[in-house]
Formats: C-alpha cells, sequence, structure tokens
C-alpha cells in the first residue's frame, strides 16, 4: 500500500467515522483492506480508492468502516463494572425510582458490537430486578455487520461456555442438528434490547428519554483528544443527573475537558441537580 492511498484510506475513515488511524494502524488497516479488496474483486489497493471515490451512495464506505472497526468483545468483559453495576448503581436508582416516578430503569450500551456487552446487562437486570422494575436497553453501533450478529444473538458454544452453568441454562438456547454447537440468547431477554445503527459522532443520537447508565467502552481509544471532548460532552447530556457512564479499563478521561465526575477508574458520573442528595 502506497503512501497516499494509506493517507486517502485514513482520511475518509475519519471524516466518515472519527476513528483516528495513525501511522502505527498501517498493518492493521492492510490485513482488513485484503478482506474487501477480495469482496469487491479489485487488484489493487489503488484501485479500490479509485472504487471508493465512485461510490456516491457510500455502501462500500459502509463496508470498509465495518471492516476497520474492531470487534473484540466477550460476556461480562471488564467484570468491575458489572460488580459497580449491581452492588452501587442499581439499589441507589432504585431508591430515587419513586420520587424520580421513574417508569424504567434505561441503558445505553453505545457500542454494541456483536451483543455481548448488552446481554451482559440484560441478565444482571433480570437477576436483580425481576419483575420489580422494568427496564430497557438501547443498543447502538456503527457496523450494520456486527448489529445483524447481535440481533441475532447467536453465540458459539466456545464462548458462551465461559459463562456460569445457570445462566447458560437460564438465557441461552441450545442448537441442535445442524445449529449444533451454537447457543441463542432466549427471546425472554432479548425482549428489553433496541437494536439501531448510529454513527456517535453524528448529530444528537435521537433517544427521547435520559438514561441511567451509558456503555461507551473501547471506543474513545480510537478517537483524537477533539473527537473525545465532543462525544464526552454529548454522552454526558444523555445522562439523568446522577447517571454514570462507563468507559473502557484502558481508557480515560483525563485531560479532555468535561462535566463528569470520576468515581473510579474508568467510571464517570453526571453531577447531581442542586438540592438533590
Amino acid at each position: 500500500m502506497r503512501e497516499n492511498e494509506y493517507e486517502y484510506i485514513c482520511g475518509i475513515v475519519y471524516e466518515h467515522s472519527r476513528i483516528n488511524l495513525g501511522p502505527d494502524k498501517r498493518e492493521l488497516v492492510s490485513a482488513r483492506l485484503g478482506k474487501r479488496l477480495r469482496a469487491t474483486k479489485l487488484a489493487t489497493v489503488g484501485e479500490y480508492c479509485q472504487f471508493l471515490k465512485t461510490q456516491h451512495n457510500g455502501e462500500e464506505l459502509a463496508h470498509l468502516i465495518d471492516a476497520i472497526s474492531t470487534n473484540h468483545t466477550f460476556f461480562f468483559r471488564e467484570m468491575a463494572h458489572f460488580d459497580f453495576l449491581c452492588t452501587t448503581v442499581l439499589p441507589e436508582m432504585k431508591a430515587r425510582a419513586k420520587a424520580e416516578r421513574w417508569s424504567q430503569f434505561n441503558v445505553w450500551s453505545a457500542a454494541c458490537s456483536s451483543g455481548e456487552e448488552p446481554y451482559s446487562i440484560a441478565m444482571l437486570l433480570d437477576e436483580q430486578l425481576a419483575t420489580s422494575w422494568p427496564w430497557h436497553i438501547a443498543c447502538t453501533d456503527i457496523s450494520n455487520r456486527i448489529l445483524d450478529k447481535a440481533r441475532g444473538g447467536i453465540y458459539r458454544e466456545e464462548t458462551v461456555g465461559k459463562l456460569t452453568p445457570d445462566r447458560i441454562h437460564r438465557y441461552f438456547q441450545r442448537g441442535y442438528g445442524p445449529q449444533a454447537g451454537n447457543y441463542r440468547i432466549k427471546s425472554s431477554l432479548q425482549s428489553g434490547l433496541t437494536f439501531q445503527h448510529l454513527n456517535l459522532l453524528e448529530g444528537e443520537p435521537p433517544f427521547r428519554e435520559l438514561f441511567h447508565v451509558i456503555f461507551c467502552r473501547n471506543v474513545m481509544i480510537y478517537f483524537d483528544r477533539k473527537t473525545q471532548e465532543e462525544l464526552v460532552a454529548k454522552l454526558a447530556r444523555l445522562l439523568i443527573p446522577g447517571g454514570y457512564l462507563f468507559v473502557g479499563h484502558s481508557e480515560s478521561l483525563t485531560g479532555v475537558p468535561h462535566s463528569l465526575k470520576s468515581v473510579r477508574p474508568a467510571i464517570y458520573r453526571r453531577p447531581l441537580a442542586c438540592g438533590s442528595s
């Protein structure tokens, strides 16, 4: 891949997704472009760049961003976040719910990838809230391909097998015959989640409600400081006063101007309104 070709790919990806691909990502980009070259039956990166320039409907650009986006995840990744949600956030929000007249507990999985994160949250909410307080998880991602996988809720045995036997029995249907080795999320759990495509940096997210909790983990590591500041401000506006933002453990808001209060590593909170306890 020539330097001008790499610069073009980096520029178009940044323009449309704000993913900042530096010189250290050249090998990753080259590997992922290989998939798109095979899919488009083009021989060189130069031909692919020309192809992108002629795609006025942006279909191939969407495929490119899909390919570049990293989607490494697993159930209950960064377990400390789920422990904090269970032991601190839920008891606190339940105590406020009646006075605040909250009809349901709202969570946003802002970069839900293939679904392991929001389904993990859903398992925990089902266990902790049962029927005592309705809940909903809004799940969004920039990748249509990975959203389709999340909606399908089908995972391989080696992935599901890391969960406890009780959770596997309670929340998954085991596949047989042609589906042997696959496990599908049960509809009773899946009904509490909605999935939609969303670029976090394009306009305001289409939500009417505010969220008690937002998970936006392992996303900002791909953004430059200006973009991080813009995104955090947007997320903060969508939290209820006292709501919590979870970012990845490899991420930090140090050096990023924001209105949130640091609670513990990778957990931030929107300040409570004046006069609130």
